[in-house]
Parts: structure tokens; sequence; C-alpha cells
């Protein structure tokens, strides 16, 4: 049952990250909340807890999860994500078939069916029919979470928020809120948008970039770095074809070179995915390597493996990205929400160290509560 006052999401691709956010908002209850939590980076904002979340409306084109409650759709095939929170009720809401655009890459075709998506023959929607179920179920947020190359995909759903008057996360590396034709139309509509590209809660490029920026902050001089990331979940399958990788590697690639010291030469940088290797499933291997000189012009290098649980590694962040947007509609703000948008994610539309970013989402939210309350008084 949909909680009163509380946050309504709807959301476009209910893959491994969608299933670790729902699952989420579900195994931080008021209880845990209370007592000393681990994971959230905020146990509240503007009031709202991660149980205070409803799913409202979700969308997907596989056939396993189509016609079927999104609660039950989270944990179908291919979705492969650790499961920390099974007893979930149902939704109550059918998981309805969006359009397929380019959001199914052909070399998926070639792998077995627990591995990638089969398309559903159910009806696409149209746009009008998306908006009118935004409108129906009375949603405040669309997330994007469409596969790395979705391009279309991604901006359907953009102009589909926009025509339903609600707030938009741009989960991927398509530019929405970095390209400024879109921005400014969510502006001019006075709504909330945050994009491009979640950062995970501590996944390679937030890793990587505070390493970056140390080795500015400590005098030492950056001469050339790598970061290589394998995985065995859907998302990293779909990025085996190269021609869809481009944003994705621009988004981290930028990530870092925007907290170097000095621009590195693009031969002297690489970050990317690396391999699909089907047995890490949802498990992200990283390796960066980085190599620079010190006092003395004396050289050094740092090498680096993390092993993450790539989706839930991003639900932590979600969790505020939707908070946020949601205390900017109660509070009439429209367009990117700068900083937001730079802390929690990889390509917004200003770049800005983590240190700052943090202070301006800070800020941000401090100044809606204190709006809100000043409202009510």
């Amino acid at each position: 049952m949909v909680k009163k006052n509380g946050i309504r999401i709807a959301i476009a691709g209910v893959g491994n990250c969608a299933s670790s956010l729902i699952q989420g908002i579900h195994y931080y209850t008021p209880q845990r909340c209370r007592e000393d939590v681990i994971g959230l980076m905020h146990t509240e904002i503007g009031g709202y807890r991660p149980c205070d979340i409803d799913v409202v409306a979700a969308f997907d084109v596989d056939v396993r999860k189509v016609g079927i409650d999104v609660h039950q759709a989270i944990f179908a095939k291919p979705n492969c994500t650790k499961i920390f929170q099974a007893e979930i009720p149902d939704a109550g809401v059918t998981v309805l078939m969006g359009p397929v655009l380019d959001g199914i890459s052909e070399h998926m075709e070639n792998y077995a069916d627990d591995r990638t998506f089969i398309k559903s023959d159910a009806h696409e929607l149209s746009k009008a029919e998306v908006v009118a179920e935004l409108k129906r179920t009375g949603a405040d947020v669309l997330l994007n979470y469409m596969p790395v190359g979705s391009e279309k995909a991604a901006r359907f759903y953009a102009e589909c928020a926009l025509e339903a008057h609600i707030g938009f996360i741009n989960n991927m590396p398509v530019f929405i809120a970095s390209d400024k034709a879109f921005a400014d139309r969510f502006a001019a509509r006075n709504l909330p948008i945050i994009g491009d590209d979640i950062k995970s809660q501590l996944g390679a490029t937030i890793t990587h970039r505070v390493l970056t920026d140390l080795f500015a902050k400590r005098g030492i001089k950056l001469l050339r770095t790598y970061q290589l990331n394998t995985g065995g979940n859907t998302d990293f399958l779909n990025m085996k074809n190269q021609d869809r990788l481009a944003s994705k590697k621009k988004s981290k690639t930028e990530a870092v070179q925007s907290v170097t010291k000095t621009r590195l030469d693009s031969e002297n940088i690489h970050i990317g995915p690396s391999d699909y290797v089907p047995w890490q499933n949802d498990n992200k291997i990283c390796f960066i390597r980085m190599e620079g000189q010190m006092f003395g012009d004396v050289p050094m290098d740092l090498e680096l493996r993390l092993s993450v649980q790539d989706s839930p590694n991003s639900a932590g962040v979600v969790i505020d990205m939707i908070r946020c947007c949601k205390i900017a509609l109660e509070n009439g703000i429209g367009g990117v929400l700068a900083g937001p948008s730079a802390y929690f994610c990889k390509h917004p539309p200003a770049q800005y160290t983590d240190d700052v970013a943090y202070d301006m989402t800070e800020d941000f939210i401090a100044g809606c509560v204190q709006a809100k309350v000043a409202a009510a008084e």
C-alpha cells in the first residue's frame, strides 16, 4: 500500500539497480533508521526516510518481468544482484511494457537466456501512454535505469517526465542533465533533474577521484593512470558492444580528469569497462594504477584492487537523489540541482571536487528544510 505523504517514484528499467533500490526501501525500516544505521549517507532528508519511498509505476521490456508485480520482477532473471531483503510484499504495481527503441543490443542474442534480455511481445506503450500512467499514479519522480548506450530510450523517458510534469533522475551515461537544451526545458517547467550517470557509494570512480585529488593536494604529479573494471551482470554484457560505450567512457574519464591538477593527455589516461566475466554476476572488480613523481622527481606508483557488489553500491546514492528531488519539488526548485548532480553523478553539467560538491549538497538540503519550516510557520 502506498504511504500517505511519501515519495512516489516511477522506474524505467527493472534491473539489478532497481532491485537493490527496492530491497533497500524495505530493508531500512523505521526501526533500523533509529539505530546506528549502516549504509546510508543520510538517515533522513527533509523528513523523508528510505521507507517513505514507494514505487507506483514501472516499465521494462523483458518477458520475465512485464505483466508481473514489480516486487516480484526485481528477483526475475536476468537480475543477479545480491538478495539482502527477500521478504517484500507485492506492491500492487504491474510492470508495463515500455518501448524497446535502442534498449537491447543485438549482440546479446548470442548469449544464454538467463544472461540476456528476452523481449516481451506485449504491446509497447507509446509516449502518450507512458505519460498517462505517470499522471494516473501520481508519480513525483521518474528514475531512468536504461542500459548503457540506450540514447533514444533515455531521451524518451526524459521527454515523458517533462510531459507528465515530474522530476527526473538520470542514472545512466546518456547526457540529459548535462545537455543544456534538456536542462533548460526542465528549468522552464520548474521541474528538478539530477544527472548524469550515477556514482557508486564507494566504487571505482569515486575512489579514483579521491586518490587523484589526494595526489594534487600532496604535491605529487600524476603522470598516467588506468582504471579497469570487470563484472558479470547484464550491464557488463551489454557493454561488450563497443559501439554503446562512447558516453560511458567519456563520463568516467571526465569524472577523473576534472580533479587532476593538470589534465592528462588522452594517451596517459584509460578508464572504462574492460570485460564481462559471467561467474562474477553482480560483483564488480576494479583495478586502478596511478604513476607519478614526488619529492625530488622521485617516481612512485600506486595499485589498488576494489571488489564490490555493483548494484547495492548505487542504491544508497539513489535513495538520496530521490529525496533531494522530492524536497526540490516541494520548494518549487526546478532545473538541474547543481550540488546533488555534482556529488551523486559522474557527468554533471558542472564538475566540482567531491568536498565542494558535498558542501553544496548539504547546503541545498538545509536550505530546502529551512524554507519548508518557514512556510509552515
